[in-house]
């Protein structure tokens, strides 16, 4: 029986060189280039000159960096991982118009296994299996022609190398100053060319990722609790919820046409409308909103490894318990008592690995009723985390119909879209309503006030642009306007001599930002140090305490 052999393809190395360089400048960069037409009209023939130069700088560029590792024979695994990641960012710039950074690298690092199926739809496994993992099997499986004459073979790589800066040179004499200018108003777009997007940002993410095993920074180490709180008869319980991906324009109780908080309305709580978040995305916002450092100094390597707000109040004596429901704390709860409440997996409220943010409340009656002084008690939901929208909500709550019920929400009408981003907000309404009730029923017991703070926002489809995570000088309104609410107990109003007409008034003229938390959760529960800022206090302005 013969057996039927299919014969490899074959080139010289040279050629294979040239026509993967060609590839991955011309057909992994077209993202790059929808975003140069937009940025350069081509209303004039230098422009159209200059865009026309781009895709010749690009492979002139790839040619050099896999012609030179040719030499070290490491041309086939380097095409191999430029293919690759250069296909998956080309997918998600242009689906759902993300950027790539070092923020972007951190979010798929602390992506939870959920959340990354979550992103799986046939049109990612279509695009990415064609022009990413089928063109590296492919560029793989050519087989390079030996060189009956290596040195000759060596000379015409050289020449090819040359040749290459050549081009980079000429590019540069004709139109620096239009490269210079483009790029320098637009300083983005460079972050959008592939491969070079994902590998600086790579080695942005490592360069800080290897400064987080230093020292401790230890801060607050004179906290104590002010003696009017240490005094009260009753012991005092503050819950923090952390939301996420909650924007600000999508609740009603800063005005949003759409009922999407109606029983918060109904809680007197205090809601501040004009808040901004300290980043785009949670691996930034989380960790700089419990930080003592406000976003215009905050230092992403010096949080790693530097003492927080729950540190502080736990040293003051408080009790702290975080209970996470949304793939960690970005190490804002490293140090106090904390459990991943999705690890429960429980009947009813856990599916394929994700929470309703109810099993947040599992056990949480039971640690109140044996807490023994003092407590705060973090409650980091889950919120509206796309693309998954309909998966953040029970049933009962799917009031705004029709849905978006699937991950490909790119395919969905801006409608419902919305509608489903707008049921998250009614659970999450829910959530925070339920938690104000939990606090009402331990009055005899507590002191007790609640902080709802929104880590970042999101985009839903606005300008082709959809989720988070864009760089925060870039990023619309939509992912930086933030919820923030707050809500007091007559007894700790009363106790604390708390204005709230004071607080009402202030909360609608006054702009706020998470930078006001770390200050205001220290005032909050009576915590006194060197590192609470009075300026940033939302509560300083309308204490009635008579020193």
């Amino acid at each position: 029986m013969l057996k039927r052999i299919v014969k490899r393809p074959t080139l010289s190395l040279l050629t294979w060189l040239l026509l993967v360089s060609f590839y991955l400048s011309v057909f992994l960069n077209i993202a790059f280039y929808r975003q140069v037409i937009q940025a350069l009209p081509m209303d004039s023939l230098r422009n159209v000159l200059v865009f026309i130069s781009m895709p010749l700088v690009a492979f002139s560029v790839i040619n050099i960096v896999l012609t030179l590792s040719s030499f070290l024979w490491l041309n086939r695994p380097l095409a191999c991982l430029f293919v690759i990641v250069s296909a998956a960012a080309q997918y998600f710039i242009m689906t759902y118009g993300i950027v790539i950074d070092r923020t972007m690298i951190a979010n798929m690092v602390d992506t939870t296994p959920a959340e990354t199926f979550a992103l799986m739809t046939p049109k990612m496994v279509l695009t990415l299996g064609l022009s990413g993992i089928v063109a590296a099997i492919v560029f793989c499986w050519i087989k390079i022609k030996p060189a009956a004459r290596p040195l000759r073979s060596g000379l015409y790589r050289i020449a090819s190398v040359l040749a290459s800066v050549a081009v980079i040179l000429l590019v540069a004499a004709l139109f620096y100053k239009d490269y210079a200018s483009l790029f320098r108003n637009n300083k983005e777009l460079v972050k959008s060319l592939s491969p070079s997007n994902s590998l600086v940002a790579s080695w942005s993410w490592y360069s800080h990722q290897r400064l987080a095993n230093l020292p401790l920074v230890r801060i607050g180490e004179d906290a104590h609790r002010n003696p009017l709180m240490q005094q009260a008869k009753r012991k005092t319980l503050t819950v923090l919820i952390v939301g996420e991906t909650s924007r600000a324009e999508n609740f009603s109780l800063g005005g949003y046409a759409r009922e999407t908080n109606p029983l918060l309305a109904k809680d007197n709580v205090v809601y501040f409308p004009h808040t901004t978040s300290c980043g785009t995305a949670t691996a930034v916002s989380v960790p700089c909103m419990f930080s003592n450092m406000p976003r215009k100094h905050y230092d992403e390597q010096l949080a790693h490894h530097q003492e927080g707000m729950l540190d502080i109040i736990q040293r003051a004596g408080i009790n702290v318990l975080w209970n996470d429901n949304d793939g960690g704390c970005k190490g804002a709860c490293d140090r106090v008592p904390h459990q991943n409440m999705t690890t429960l997996n429980l009947p009813g409220e856990c599916i394929k690995g994700e929470c309703y943010d109810e099993v947040l409340f599992h056990g949480l009656e039971e640690y109140i009723n044996n807490l023994k002084g003092d407590g705060v008690i973090v409650l980091h939901t889950i919120g509206s985390h796309g693309p998954t929208y309909y998966n953040r909500y029970p049933p009962q709550f799917r009031k705004f119909t029709p849905t978006c019920d699937t991950n490909e929400i790119q395919t969905c009408s801006q409608q419902q879209l919305v509608n489903t981003y707008d049921n998250t907000v009614l659970y999450v309404d829910y959530i925070v309503d339920k938690t104000i009730n939990i606090l009402k029923a331990h009055q005899d017991t507590f002191t007790t006030s609640l902080v709802y703070l929104s880590d970042h926002g999101e985009s839903l489809g606005d300008n082709g642009v959809y989720l988070h995570g864009l760089p925060y000088s870039i990023a619309p309104d939509a992912q930086k306007h933030v919820p923030m609410l707050l809500w007091l107990s007559e007894d700790y109003q009363q106790r604390y001599k708390i204005d709230a007409t004071c607080l009402q008034t202030r909360a609608q003229s006054q702009e706020y930002s998470q930078d006001n938390l770390f200050s205001t959760m220290l005032g909050l529960t009576g915590v006194e140090t060197t590192q609470y800022q009075p300026a940033d206090d939302i509560l300083q302005p309308c204490r009635r305490v008579t020193e």
